[in-house]
């Protein structure tokens, strides 16, 4: 049995949610979300204090602006969680964000995997890779030690938040391939050729690009692109039934965070157009409209040089 620990979640939606009925049991455990500031404007602060572990279960985007509200009120000891898959308004990761505002002196890291919210709340398995800043953050993992939350520890953070943040890129044009019945050959050969650009996009940004082949990124894709529960691949099943209202593009919301990403990293050249045809057409797909059967028969002819150069 792992000692007992104290532990914040930030964010009561399905991943707090899960992360309580995971943790709970075994640990002193309790929930912050915005509503609490409307009882208490201090709440937040008050529930940082004494903390072994505080996850941040909620999207990229408000990570800055609470961090910056806990860093004078946790012990140099806590270390900072996140399991959020997206950029903030200047293109940044979680991993960046921590490291602009954590720095190399406090403990952080990422949780990244094959996690659906509904199968650990369940009862049912999931794994994933903490990726920690140091040797203290990665030994986060033995929270997890009784629990169905089966973890790796890595050192590569860079590797780790980009493969997940532009996994949501790609996992909505899985999501219209089924929706719009295209087969189970061309969902496979887009699953292979998404892990294969971002092994490449991976050494461009720095990382290693086997963890494109790893928990947060070929694993964390083909389990968003096949749940049924996927947000990701529900938005591209939307966009294929022309739905396209139905989508959030604030970055606010777990939802619309492939969406706000395509949007950020062609606005920051953070992955240049023309170096990796496929997530050209992902961010196309996103940012529409286009029609994509006909799109991926384009991108299918290029591929295998069926394209006279006439």
């Amino acid at each position: 049995m792992p000692d007992q620990k104290r532990i914040l979640v930030l964010g009561r939606g399905a991943m707090g949610s899960m992360f309580r009925r995971l943790l709970a049991r075994e640990h002193e455990l309790d929930i912050w979300h915005r509503g609490l500031d409307q009882e208490d404007p201090h709440s937040l602060e008050t529930l940082a204090q004494d903390r072994d572990a505080i996850i941040f279960a909620l999207p990229t985007q408000p990570h800055e602006r609470l961090i910056q509200r806990i860093i004078p009120h946790i012990a140099s000891s806590t270390v900072c969680l996140s399991i959020a898959k997206g950029v903030d308004e200047h293109a940044r990761t979680p991993a960046e964000i921590f490291a602009d505002t954590l720095g190399s002196e406090r403990h952080w890291g990422l949780i990244y995997g094959p996690m659906i919210a509904r199968d650990l709340s369940e009862g049912r398995t999931g794994f994933a890779v903490l990726a920690g800043n140091s040797q203290h953050a990665r030994k986060a993992a033995g929270l997890f030690a009784e629990t169905r939350l089966f973890l790796d520890t890595d050192d590569d953070l860079t590797g780790a938040a980009w493969s997940v943040v532009l996994k949501n890129v790609y996992v909505p044009l899985l999501g219209a391939i089924d929706a719009l019945e295209m087969g189970d050959n061309i969902r496979g050969f887009v699953i292979y050729e998404a892990v294969h650009e971002l092994e490449s996009v991976m050494t461009e940004l720095g990382g290693r690009p086997d963890t494109a082949r790893g928990p947060a990124g070929m694993g964390d894709l083909i389990t968003s692109a096949t749940s049924r529960s996927s947000h990701h691949r529900t938005i591209g099943a939307d966009l294929a039934a022309g739905k396209s209202d139905k989508i959030a593009a604030g970055g606010q919301y777990i939802r619309s965070e492939g969406v706000h990403t395509a949007r950020r990293v062609r606005e920051h050249d953070t992955v240049p157009r023309g170096h990796y045809p496929l997530f050209d057409l992902a961010c196309d797909f996103l940012t529409g409209p286009l029609d994509l059967e006909a799109a991926l028969n384009d991108y299918l002819q290029h591929r295998f040089g069926r394209v006279s150069s006439a």
